[in-house]
């Protein structure tokens, strides 16, 4: 579904409200954050009390350093006081993700009967199904296309920090756009670098923690490859989030002949982890969907309890032999 055929459907949706409270996914990202403002901003220019709701008690860096540098600008809640403040006629708005279990909290989708759902990974099992409309276009490259689009669209003037951030949520989504870009893709980010956007602050807003960089590259160490999938697990102790699996599965497609790759490993003391990326041609989604997660042809995860790397790694290379 595409935001160009729905936009003015969004702005009736919004003149009917009277707040809006606009929210993600846990882990806040660069794209998810970048939705949550750029709704934010158009909403508070529409003259409605905004608000963007996080409960994440850990921010990555990107994200820290604009949260920290927005915070006096911006009214941010946490999903208790977003219930307490909403009314009948509050709107949620929801990015980047459309998952209820992914959500910062997944009690919100029971607070509000106004719910707006805009994003670009695939629907699935935890799907939010009474949503007022539901926005999910799966060729986009991020949140963040969609939403440039939209404020475009809306003749919104965007500043050039707003833009800086829309941009920098394309950039990591596309791996610098090598993952999932089309000509839509390229169009809005010269568009962003017409707003504004400043493209040596994004390479500093995307600026990654060495320690964690080299922890990263270990588990690449243990690769293996069938035919032309790149599967790695991390050593039994080690944990990581889970943005750090997605980025070392972001990476793994930079090499040769790698057409798509799984990256498993513990994401807390009970719980394994397994991300998954593919250039298009190998339906990742549908392969961790057998494990208990899902997404779609491009990018993917899955959370497995009570269970071992080992076993994990087995369960998962059967599937793909069959593939």
């Amino acid at each position: 579904m595409k935001i160009a055929d729905n936009y003015k459907k969004i702005n009736d949706l919004i003149s009917k409200s009277s707040s809006v409270f606009v929210t993600a996914h846990k882990g806040l990202d660069l794209d998810a954050l970048g939705g949550c403002l750029g709704m934010y901003n158009y909403t508070i220019h529409r003259g409605k009390p905004t608000y963007v709701v996080v409960d994440d008690k850990y921010s990555e860096a990107a994200v820290s350093k604009v949260m920290k540098r927005l915070s006096s600008e911006i009214s941010i809640i946490n999903s208790a006081k977003a219930i307490k403040l909403k009314n009948e006629s509050s709107l949620l708005i929801i990015v980047d993700t459309n998952k209820k279990y992914l959500l910062q909290n997944s009690n919100l989708t029971d607070a509000f009967s106004n719910k707006l759902i805009i994003d670009h990974h695939g629907e699935g099992e935890g799907t939010i199904d009474d949503a007022k409309l539901m926005i999910i276009d799966s060729f986009a490259s991020s949140t963040c296309e969609i939403i440039t689009e939209f404020l475009k669209l809306n003749d919104f003037k965007i500043d050039s920090y707003l833009a800086t951030i829309l941009l920098s949520g394309i950039v990591l989504d596309t791996c610098n756009y090598v993952l999932k870009t089309s000509s839509n893709t390229f169009y809005y980010s010269y568009y962003l670098s017409t707003c504004g956007a400043n493209n040596n602050q994004v390479q500093y807003l995307l600026k990654q923690d060495l320690k964690k960089y080299i922890k990263r590259q270990k588990m690449i160490t243990n690769v293996k490859i069938i035919n032309n999938i790149a599967i790695t697990k991390a050593v039994p102790n080690d944990v990581y989030r889970p943005e750090e699996l997605a980025k070392t599965a972001d990476t793994l497609l930079l090499f040769n002949n790698i057409e798509a790759s799984f990256v498993i490993a513990n994401v807390d003391k009970k719980t394994i982890g397994i991300s998954a990326r593919s250039l298009g041609n190998i339906k990742v989604g549908q392969v961790l969907g057998l494990l208990g997660g899902g997404g779609d042809n491009h990018e993917a995860a899955s959370k497995i309890q009570g269970s071992s790397l080992s076993k994990v790694e087995k369960d998962l290379l059967n599937i793909i032999k069959l593939l």
